[in-house]
């Protein structure tokens, strides 16, 4: 029982527009999330670079302890410009535990699969497109495979401890600043 209550403050937390940040701390939280990216990430800087946009989430807190949850609020950049505030949030159900602070860049590479974002009401990562999850070889690189794909996502800056690593069930919705 002591679970469950947990779990539905956890999700009440979250979900309360009063945690909501604003736009300029938005935009500041962005910013330092991106200039992040590109010092740790070279190899991501230029796929960004090509990328018809750029959705950041500076800061997505996921806990959970059986039942688990993440929220974390961003931006849609495209051509320099924001085109838009986002939020991303998930559930889960399974062998998960902890705390986890990230921060989440997705690219998206071709017209196409920044068009069926955009347009979307509500877009759910798995079902709605394909995500590649971006991992780094030897000298930083990625892999030519994910460097292909239309839509790439980079999670790094982990604080904190989770067993659980994905984006399936992950839900992006536009939010009004």
């Amino acid at each position: 029982m002591r679970i469950l209550l947990m779990i539905g403050l956890l999700f009440t937390l979250i979900s309360s527009p009063s945690f909501a940040d604003s736009k300029e701390e938005i935009d500041a939280f962005v910013e330092e999330a991106l200039a992040n990216f590109y010092e740790v990430t070279p190899a991501g800087k230029k796929l960004s670079q090509r990328a018809k946009g750029i959705l950041v989430f500076p800061s997505v807190i996921k806990a959970g302890l059986v039942f688990g949850g993440e929220y974390g609020e961003g931006k849609l950049i495209v051509n320099g410009k924001t085109e838009g505030y986002y939020n991303v949030a998930a559930a889960s159900f399974g062998l998960q535990a902890g705390v986890q602070e990230k921060s989440q860049i997705l690219l998206f590479m071709t017209d196409d699969a920044l068009e069926r974002f955009t347009l979307s009401d509500g877009w759910d990562a798995g079902l709605d497109g394909s995500v590649a999850i971006a991992s780094l070889g030897a000298g930083g690189e990625i892999d030519v495979k994910t460097a292909r794909e239309p839509i790439i996502a980079f999670i790094f800056g982990n604080k904190g401890l989770m067993f659980n690593l994905n984006l399936e069930g992950t839900k992006i919705t536009k939010i009004h600043r």
